[in-house]
């Protein structure tokens, strides 16, 4: 290690990959603004949160663990010029409020550390 190598960590920190628990409210602050789909939800955290990763499997368990929850819901939907339906998801309506806490946390979090998290 040389000093150079420390001030480049701080320049271009390593990223973080978000665990199941933060990746739950993470998904629910997105699917809170509207319905998404797992590759949106990895690209939405890359291009908000460039410091941060989503691998497809903590997704997905967060997503099945969501689903079993009585959270979210899952559809297909075709998509104009794709072969393949996307698989859809959103907050069913009796879980809004508790989507709502979650997706505070989310916030909250990444308030803590300094990272603003884009509204659209």
């Amino acid at each position: 290690m040389r000093l150079e190598d420390i001030y480049r960590y701080f320049q271009e920190p390593p990223v973080t990959y978000l665990n199941q628990e933060l990746a739950v409210c993470y998904v629910l602050f997105v699917l809170l603004r509207g319905d998404s789909y797992g590759t949106e939800l990895i690209l939405l955290l890359e291009r908000d949160h460039s410091t941060y990763r989503l691998s497809d499997t903590v997704l997905y368990n967060a997503l099945k663990f969501l689903e079993q929850e009585a959270v979210i819901t899952g559809y297909w939907k075709k998509v104009g010029g794709r072969g393949r339906p996307r698989r859809m998801y959103n907050i069913l309506p009796d879980a809004h409020s508790q989507a709502e806490s979650l997706a505070q946390l989310w916030q909250n979090y990444m308030a803590e550390r300094g990272q603003l998290t884009p509204v659209e």
